[in-house]
């Protein structure tokens, strides 16, 4: 061992560290009497194998002990505040069971805002294009592709 490690636990320390233990100060409160750090304290506490709880009596997670003490719920998680927020909103727009049209296709060239994005065919081939026709109140795709594209809820 280092030099250092055999003076920080000398056997006037230990004693203190017992005593301190078993009065109940916190590692923090051990380690600034004692003139070591905290993981110091812990680690030598550890060899020692002293521990404060109960080994028959399982650990809580420390949100719920703070909650059972105080008789308080605790707080809802955020993901479901999100969930709910998302499931309150009203349900899209109907949009419109046109059936689609096939005159309109365009190239990746001729696609602008005012066309349907929506992609028919593989990319690379020649037969690739655009549907092209009119978009839906500003989506990217007309009415027959963004039934397909935005499906409701299926809950």
């Amino acid at each position: 061992m280092p030099a250092t490690a055999q003076q920080t636990w000398t056997d006037e320390r230990v004693e203190i560290l017992r005593s301190h233990f078993e009065a109940g100060l916190s590692c923090r409160e051990i380690a600034a009497d004692i003139g070591v750090s905290r993981n110091a304290v812990i680690g030598k506490l550890t060899r020692l194998n002293l521990t404060r709880r109960n080994s028959d009596e399982p650990r809580q997670p420390r949100r719920q002990r703070a909650t059972k003490t105080l008789g308080l719920k605790p707080p809802p998680r955020r993901q479901y505040e999100i969930l709910a927020a998302i499931y309150a909103k009203p349900q899209p727009a109907v949009i419109p069971n046109n059936p689609i049209d096939e005159a309109h296709r365009c190239s990746l060239l001729e696609l602008g805002d005012d066309r349907c994005r929506w992609p028919i065919g593989t990319p690379g081939e020649d037969s690739f294009c655009f549907c092209g026709n009119v978009p839906f109140d500003g989506l990217p795709y007309c009415p027959g592709h963004s039934r397909m594209a935005y499906r409701p809820y299926s809950r």
